[in-house]
């Protein structure tokens, strides 16, 4: 349902951490010998890959290097739309689903180190003890409550002012309501389906902005861009230590389909690494 862009591994794996064996003649910032993490197109389930000089960001100083893996392709999924292009500030109200995914781990922590206040979502009372303990301000279990009404109860009526969404359709009409004037809806995943309807009174009434986006089937040029911005802004969050790797389990790569089974049990907190 994700297929690899053109030219990419049709191997699975969007993130990696190691160690550089080579360098390509043109590239002069990294070396042999450099500890780094990176963004793939694909071909991550692998004891070694090949990646553009510009997807490449050194391990952050403080974590290990394979814990280093769990960031790359999250924190660039995250920064680029919440706050690149949504424009989450510090002092608004933000709402990610999933609250105890690697998405939503990644998201709490960064959104609170940005200043804002933290609506999550999931579905039992331990996912959502330990986004509370990460920093979410309001926790939902969408199994028992409706996220609407709970919304709509501890912003005063208002709405949150960006949602992150990973369901699509089977929310997206309840999303224009929990948004506030002005409110910002970034789609990232259809979980939820891929085809709905859409009131464009709705978007008008309250000047609602509505994008959509994908990671992997951008240019090397964009990623590059979008891999700078969040060494910039995302690494020192990091190396402070506002932001955590959250990982819930390691396998070794022969073991990928046990791993794979266990994300789709949704037991896990957080992410899930393959280890070499």
């Amino acid at each position: 349902m994700y297929p690899p862009p053109p030219g990419s591994s049709p191997y699975l794996g969007l993130e990696c951490s190691g160690t550089i064996e080579a360098v390509g003649k043109q590239v002069s910032r990294w070396q042999v010998g450099d500890k780094v993490c990176a963004l793939l197109s694909g071909g991550g389930y692998a004891e070694k890959v090949a990646v553009p000089a510009g997807q490449v960001l050194l391990a952050p100083p403080g974590v290990s290097l394979q814990d280093a893996a769990s960031f790359p392709e999250v924190s660039c999924t995250v920064w680029s739309t919440v706050f690149m292009m949504s424009r989450l500030s510090a002092g608004e109200t933000f709402l990610v689903h999933g609250g105890s995914s690697g998405i939503g781990t990644f998201a709490i922590q960064m959104a609170k180190y940005w200043g804002a206040k933290v609506f999550v979502t999931a579905g039992s009372k331990e996912k959502l003890a330990f986004c509370k303990n990460l920093g979410a301000d309001v926790c939902i279990n969408y199994k028992t409550e409706d996220f609407v009404a709970r919304v709509k109860e501890e912003t005063g009526g208002k709405g949150v002012n960006v949602i992150l969404d990973i369901i699509g359709a089977e929310y997206f009409r309840r999303h224009l309501d929990s948004l506030s004037f002005d409110g910002r809806l970034f789609v990232v995943g259809t979980m939820g389906g891929a085809v709905t309807e859409i009131d464009l009174r709705v978007v008008l009434s309250k000047r609602l902005t509505i994008q959509a986006a994908g990671l992997r089937n951008r240019s090397p040029e964009n990623k590059a861009a979008i891999v700078r911005e969040v060494e910039n802004n995302v690494w020192p969050a990091i190396v402070a230590g506002k932001v955590k790797p959250v990982v819930y389990k390691y396998f070794p790569l022969s073991e990928a389909a046990e791993a794979h089974l266990l994300m789709e049990s949704s037991k896990h907190i957080g992410k899930i690494l393959l280890l070499p």
